[in-house]
């Protein structure tokens, strides 16, 4: 007897199994190889012919994932309702590309080529990871397959396609992964094999990639200081002082490894002056000694409030990083562009507050930058002005906002970042990942520099040159190499992510188009000629996706890669065929028509 349909409670094992599993690709653990088994159990756990059920079980996958992965939220927020909420927003988005694969199969293009099948797949997973990416509140990246291989060869291929390549080339390897493993279960030994050889192909060729590492503008020597944060006690306003205080300290500790006016300019992170010292003179006095003692122009990150003229007592805040030297500000600024919802600023406040008071933990929202990232240094030694591209903490995970800056004329990339809210919490080394990606996808050296760690420096092929610890008080010193020349993924922009997308809703139009034909179908007699497509003659131990033995059904449920078509003699069926062991699985088998 042939097996059935996987069962719901199989395939809610498989889509929970598979989220987890997905996680542990990312820092701290960076199993790599881990992203491709869980999108491989996914789409394994995606062969019922349902929408409705598709997209749950998309959302239980993605549960699995984010639930772990943005633990972080609940140490920053201090109760879970923000951690739990982001988790279910994001899972929902999973849900939306479960649901769309298992429309999109039903197209006779998609379930009669089992080799196009993975391409499918990778494509509508890329595009709602770029819609997240977007939206709502201006998206939210985090979680991106793409930034859990900074340690895979897959990395090298952020050169040429940015995020949409990288996340893209995971679903296809765990596509043709999911393949392998139901052939191998069905005893289908060389099937498994080939499909094998192809995911490592699809692993170590982009090895092959070339990656430019040397300067071509010459070379920047920085020093990056971590301050670290006073852990208990003060008041808020004396925890800011202390802040900036510790940053100065830091600043004059480089001494014991450079002489002064040997470093072209100091990093300082996000919040390192959180008391603006444009307005505050005991603050710019710290500052300005500390350049001065190093012989170096400290780029540092503050708040500046403004004042609403129409509404008395309303303040608005600017995320800013400020270019100062041992004479004072310069008029060089950089505004953060993106805001975090949630996290800087509340929208619909009073509509969130009637779940929960820590909306207004946020006393004062936080505007959104107007300007580029692109910060032009003057650097003395070198005689012109260096382009830095510049994005502060959370930006680093907006693909178009880092690109910009080094579009425009960045020639290194520098990360300032707070993450003092994070606690303990794996958040600092997954940003850190990103500024790892960065650095590869535009060819530039990438510093990160936190007010805690983890800090690090990357050079343009992605190798770290130093990193630091977390919670601890450290400084870093390093000459990154100027470049100027522009990836292949940069002078392509946008343009990936929206022919993907584009793409991905004329499939998903074809899905429903396949779908209103297939219930206006009439049922055929079993006696019908197996040549006929609609014919509804069984296949051996084979049923549709979604439970229904009709071979006229054209549910591909992944093909020979993911779960879906089984060819009888004459007939297309959306499962698994008879294999040797009678045992039915979502992707192509074999099996003997009967007519």
């Amino acid at each position: 007897m042939p097996r059935p349909v996987p069962s719901r409670l199989w395939t809610s094992v498989l889509a929970v199994a598979g989220g987890l599993a997905t996680d542990t690709a990312f820092p701290d653990r960076s199993w790599w190889p881990m992203a491709y088994v869980g999108v491989a159990l996914l789409l394994l756990a995606l062969r019922r012919d349902s929408v409705p059920w598709g997209w749950f079980i998309g959302f239980l996958w993605g549960l699995g994932f984010f639930l772990p992965h943005l633990y972080w939220a609940n140490a920053a927020v201090g109760e879970p309702i923000g951690w739990i909420a982001l988790s279910v927003a994001e899972a929902g988005a999973v849900g939306v590309f479960a649901a769309a694969w298992v429309l999109v199969r039903r197209v006779p293009l998609v379930a009669d080529r089992p080799w196009l099948q993975p391409l499918v797949v990778a494509v509508l997973w890329v595009a709602v990871e770029q819609l997240r990416a977007r939206w709502p509140f201006g998206g939210f990246p985090w979680g991106f397959l793409a930034f859990s291989q900074t340690d895979a060869p897959l990395l090298r291929l952020a050169t040429v396609g940015s995020t949409v390549l990288v996340s893209g080339v995971v679903v296809v390897i765990g596509a043709v992964l999911a393949g392998a493993l139901v052939r191998l279960r069905g005893g289908q030994v060389g099937g498994a094999s080939a499909r094998l050889l192809v995911v490592a192909a699809l692993v170590f060729a982009p090895w092959l990639v070339p990656l430019g590492t040397r300067a071509e503008a010459g070379t920047l020597r920085v020093g990056a200081v971590q301050g670290n944060v006073p852990t208990a006690g003060a008041d808020a306003v004396s925890q800011a002082r202390a802040v900036t205080e510790n940053h100065a300290a830091g600043t004059e500790a480089l001494l014991g490894r450079v002489a002064p006016g040997d470093l072209d300019l100091v990093l300082w992170p996000e919040s390192a002056a959180d008391i603006d010292p444009r307005t505050d003179a005991g603050v710019a006095t710290v500052v300005e000694d500390a350049a001065a003692a190093v012989g170096a122009p400290i780029l540092l990150g503050t708040q500046r409030y403004v004042d609403d003229p129409e509404q008395p007592g309303l303040r608005t805040r600017y995320n800013e990083m400020v270019l100062w030297t041992a004479q004072g500000p310069t008029d060089l600024v950089y505004t953060k562009q993106h805001p975090v919802p949630f996290g800087e600023y509340m929208p619909h406040r009073d509509f969130f507050r009637q779940f929960t008071s820590a909306v207004d933990l946020i006393t004062v929202d936080m505007a959104a930058g107007t300007g580029a990232g692109l910060m032009r240094v003057p650097v003395e030694r070198l005689g012109r002005e260096v382009p830095i591209a510049v994005g502060i903490c959370f930006e680093v995970a907006y693909d178009e906002l880092i690109r910009e800056g080094v579009v425009a004329g960045g020639e290194v990339i520098v990360i300032p970042t707070n993450n003092a809210s994070f606690g303990m919490t794996q958040e600092s080394t997954q940003q850190l990942a990103m500024s790892r990606f960065r650095a590869v996808e535009h060819g530039r050296a990438v510093v990160q520099v936190s007010t805690v760690g983890v800090s690090g420096v990357i050079s343009p092929n992605g190798v770290f040159q130093d990193t630091t610890g977390l919670f601890t008080a450290e400084q870093m010193v390093e000459s990154l190499p100027l470049r100027t020349t522009l990836t292949v993924s940069d002078r392509l922009g946008q343009w990936p992510a929206l022919v993907t997308g584009l793409l991905a809703a004329l499939a998903v139009v074809a899905g429903v188009v396949a779908s209103v034909r297939r219930r206006r179908e009439p049922a055929r007699p079993r006696g019908h000629s197996t040549s006929d497509r609609t014919s509804s003659s069984r296949s051996t131990g084979s049923r549709s996706t979604g439970g229904n033995r009709s071979t006229g059904n054209r549910a591909g449920a992944g093909g020979r890669s993911t779960g879906g078509t089984s060819r009888s003699t004459g007939s297309r069926s959306g499962a698994a065929g008879r294999s040797t062991t009678g045992a039915r699985a979502g992707t192509t088998a074999r099996g003997r028509g009967r007519r």
